[in-house]
């Protein structure tokens, strides 16, 4: 079963998702969309674990700050 859920946003658009089974290949995705779409205006990419009911690992830009 694939855990984590990689999901690109621009806007109010869902323009990519993906999903894997291990937190590594997770992570590396998210650094590569975030090289080749974070100049994008409006984007947001979020990675999810669900198996930790839906937890973000990690989101892009941070929403925190």
């Amino acid at each position: 079963m694939d855990r984590y859920r990689l999901t690109l946003m621009i806007g109010p658009h869902r323009i990519m998702v993906g999903w894997w089974p291990d937190p590594d290949t997770a992570k590396r995705k998210l650094d590569r969309w975030i090289n080749e779409r974070g100049g994008v205006a409006e984007t947001r990419i979020t990675l999810i674990d669900e198996a930790e009911d839906g937890q973000v690992v990690q989101s892009w830009p941070d929403e925190n700050h």
